[in-house]
């Protein structure tokens, strides 16, 4: 009977110690204050779409050149969800690794925030 009161516990003083930066920890160095499409978005797509999206016939007819080409993509609605790796969308990169957390947070932060051409 001590024994498993001393199991339960030591089990409800572990999840004691639990907290939000050890069970979801942030990516390093990912400063996500003022993001920009030039400064941040720009070269995210530069070195990891522009490859396969851009030129005279772009795979998939999507061209990522410049900025009008990343807005009428995201705003084409599949765009989050492919970079994302997210069920019922086109994985993106095609044949790559999904993008970093931070490179998704820097995305997300420039759509949220109306998508300007800073």
């Amino acid at each position: 009977m001590i024994s498993l009161a001393m199991a339960v516990l030591l089990l409800l003083q572990a999840c004691y110690n639990d907290n939000y930066q050890d069970l979801y920890p942030q990516p390093l160095n990912c400063d996500t204050t003022n993001v920009t499409f030039g400064k941040n978005v720009l070269p995210i797509i530069t070195s990891n779409c522009t490859r396969c999206h851009s030129g005279a016939v772009p795979l998939g007819n999507i061209s990522l050149e410049n900025y009008n080409d990343v807005v009428a993509s995201v705003n084409g609605g599949r765009f989050m969800g492919s970079i994302k790796h997210e069920q019922g969308y086109s994985a993106m990169p095609k044949g790559g690794g999904k993008l970093s957390d931070c490179d998704i947070k820097h995305i997300e932060i420039w759509v949220a925030s109306g998508m300007p051409n800073n």
